[in-house]
């Protein structure tokens, strides 16, 4: 008899995690601990701290979900701040059995008080080698640009990516106000990318615009942040499959951001149905309230999803991560005995 699956059980699943904000999953007890760093005050309790950082299920537009971030940008403003940051959202992931994590920040977020955007990379990568040794997770950094500040901005930040990676530095990705800007807007730092082989993820489709989705994919993008959009869209749901273009996709973000309206227009089963590759992960584990065996149960609940589901979509992941090939070989190996041994406990 095979063993009921549930939470317990999708704790232990190891995974793989491709879409994770460093500044949005920061733990509240590390927030408080980065605001008295930056003699910030922030309220007494925890709960009224979590109020400050945390979005409401029922936010009414992704713009009112960021302002969020609003709060968080101001503790990132030193190398330890982002050490430390780096370090806390690494070991949450490790405690749910996260195997590979890649991370992902805006440097340019992080230059109020001198900082240059080689130093926030810097940082960030001491506190995931921490991460790394101390606790066994496997973690790149992602380097985002805002898609609102000067493109030369996003430039210079993909430069100092493309110096680094051998520090952990895997890939670039642009954030921000998507309907503003476009993919086509951003066509000088992915040129960059491009002409330095810098891996590209861009978030795509949380607008309601299935053409930015379309229009990524054809500027080179090997996954989509997000993509919700391509929900009943067959033609790009083709183009995606035919691309082999992994979508990362986090159900409770694009709930809350109405990204998708209800479960209904999620487009889980649409990529499903289509053979595109998908990844789960929580987008921000903080601002969403959420973690990534809370998004496993959710998928389960909803779309009934077991172990062998999760063991597949979980190699698809590595198959389409930023990471060196000999790591991604080598975590693949690990990802098919790790399920293997689990599956026979369940049995």
């Amino acid at each position: 008899m095979v063993a009921e699956f549930n939470e317990e059980i999708a704790r232990a699943l190891p995974k793989v995690e491709l879409h994770c904000h460093l500044d949005g999953s920061i733990s509240v007890p590390m927030i408080r601990k980065l605001a008295g760093m930056a003699h910030i005050p922030v309220p007494a309790s925890d709960e009224d701290l979590a109020q400050k950082v945390i979005a409401p299920p029922d936010v009414q537009s992704l713009t009112e979900y960021l302002e969020r971030f609003d709060f968080i940008a101001p503790l990132l403003q030193t190398p330890e701040s982002l050490t430390l940051a780096a370090f806390d959202v690494a070991a949450q992931a490790a405690r749910e059995n996260v195997r590979y994590l890649e991370v992902r920040f805006a440097p340019t977020l992080s230059t109020d008080q001198g900082m240059t955007e080689s130093d926030t990379i810097i940082a960030v990568a001491k506190g995931l080698d921490r991460a790394q040794q101390e606790l066994g997770i496997t973690t790149r950094i992602l380097i985002c640009g805002m898609r609102q500040q000067p493109i030369e901005r996003s430039v210079a930040a993909f430069t100092a990516a493309n110096g680094l990676r051998d520090r952990g530095v895997a890939g670039v990705d642009f954030a921000g106000d998507e309907a503003n800007y476009p993919p086509h807007t951003l066509q000088p730092a992915i040129d960059y990318a491009a002409a330095h082989h810098l891996p590209l993820t861009l978030h795509a489709g949380e607008c309601g615009c299935v053409e930015n989705v379309v229009e990524a994919i054809k500027l080179g993008a090997k996954r989509i942040g997000h993509g919700t959009a391509i929900h009943g869209q067959p033609e790009a749901l083709t183009l995606a499959h035919d691309q082999d273009t992994l979508f990362e996709i986090c159900l409770t973000s694009n709930l809350q951001t109405k990204a998708a309206t209800d479960i209904d227009h999620f487009h889980y089963k649409d990529l499903a149905a289509a053979h595109v590759p998908f990844n789960i992960s929580t987008d921000n584990r903080t601002v969403s309230h959420t973690t990534l065996t809370r998004e496993y149960m959710l998928f389960h609940e909803e779309f009934g999803l077991e172990a062998p589901d999760f063991q597949q979509t979980n190699l698809a992941s590595m198959a389409h991560a930023f990471a060196d090939q000999a790591t991604i070989d080598r975590l693949t190996t690990q990802l098919r005995t790790d399920y293997a041994a689990l599956a026979a406990t369940l049995v």
